[in-house]
């Protein structure tokens, strides 16, 4: 008889694929580090604030191991509903960011979830757990969560 299935397992490493919805960056920098880069980070206001936007760009070492982060923070689009991430029409500040890459080639990546603060603020990949389920988050903001089998093709937003 087979044994049944053990314990979920939180994942070491997960895929990002881009696409033209909320991952239009994710690939290889010319000198091989991974990368993913949003304009659509955010965070949350307090009382009536509306909160601040953010590029990010997230490194990771070509081994998929996290490296850094690179923040530049941004204008949230007007009368955009708290919670909401769009595009901060900052494309000035991506390309920018882009150059930095060199050749770079938009492709799948498979990288290590990590957080790290800025500025007081947690950018990264955040790992959660509801009810033996876990999926990896991306902050700020927690727009994007893949879930298993952490392969990319999917997410919830």
């Amino acid at each position: 008889m087979r044994p049944g299935p053990g314990p979920a397992v939180a994942p070491e490493r997960f895929t990002i694929v881009p696409d033209d919805y909320h991952v239009p960056y994710a690939g290889t920098a010319e000198d091989g580090r991974k990368f993913f880069l949003s304009d659509e980070l955010f965070d949350f206001g307090a009382g009536d604030e509306p909160g601040s936007g953010y590029v990010g760009l997230f490194l990771w070492n070509a081994d998929g191991s996290f490296a850094e982060v690179r923040v530049d923070d941004v204008s949230r689009p007007d009368g955009l509903p708290p919670g909401q991430a769009a595009s901060a029409d900052a494309d000035d500040v991506v390309q920018s960011r882009l150059a930095e890459l060199g050749d770079y080639e938009l492709e799948p990546i498979t990288v290590e979830p990590f957080l790290t603060k800025v500025d007081g603020v947690d950018f990264g990949w955040r790992i959660t757990e509801y009810e033996g389920t876990f999926s990896i988050n991306i902050e700020p903001g927690n727009f994007i969560a893949y879930y298993e089998p952490w392969d990319g093709v999917d997410y919830d937003t």
